[in-house]
């Protein structure tokens, strides 16, 4: 609704006594027109809580933390003999899950010759499992190694697998910095061990 004409603090009031307080019913109802998505717990990743402060194993390592707790609490999908999935806990898309080598080694050209192949092994397994559990449309993967490169846990090497569906990167992640994941990690979990085959199932 538009201002009467003469009217508002700017001339002082109809009696010119002063300034006035227009009312609230003049203007739009919004500073402005956009809806906001708020997700206060992303602020836990840009202040890096779960980084560690060097990239030694132990503890601070959120990978090393996993591999030796319970499956549930780590968000552990599966284990092999050598390797296992982990759920990523600030993940780019819904099944965002990442495969591990038990060893804290932090370049690709240092895995074992078993590591490799069962890195490889799960990294498909995965694939399979995601596919039959959330049919997605694509999927991206890789190994960022090195903090120079992209990686959050520069210490523990990790490859990615991240289910893609058409349209899922749409204006939230590119304007806002914002991604909305619609189902909580706990239950996208037992859904992937759920349907994790055997021999590479994670603790009772």
């Amino acid at each position: 609704m538009s201002a009467p004409a003469g009217a508002g603090a700017a001339d002082g009031g109809p009696e010119g006594g002063g300034p006035q307080v227009d009312p609230a019913e003049w203007y739009a109802g919004e500073a402005d027109g956009f809806e906001r998505l708020w997700t206060p717990h992303r602020m836990a990743y840009i202040g890096g809580v779960d980084k560690p402060a060097d990239e030694q194993e132990g503890p601070q390592c959120p990978f090393c933390r996993a591999r030796e707790g319970e499956d549930a609490d780590g968000l552990v999908v599966a284990r092999g003999e050598e390797c296992f999935a982990v759920l990523n806990l600030y993940p780019y898309n819904p099944g965002h899950l990442m495969v591990c080598p038990y060893r804290h080694v932090a370049a690709y050209v240092d895995l074992t010759e078993s590591e490799t192949v069962e890195v490889a092994r799960m990294t498909r397994t995965a694939l399979r499992v995601l596919a039959e559990v959330s049919a997605p449309h694509g999927f991206n993967l890789g190994v960022n190694q090195g903090a120079v490169a992209g990686a959050g846990i520069a210490g523990h090497l990790h490859q990615h697998v991240v289910p893609r569906w058409g349209g899922d990167a749409n204006f939230l992640p590119v304007v806002g910095r914002t991604k909305a994941v619609p189902e909580l990690l706990g239950d996208t979990r037992a859904k992937l061990a759920a349907a994790w085959p055997a021999p590479d199932r994670t603790r009772p």
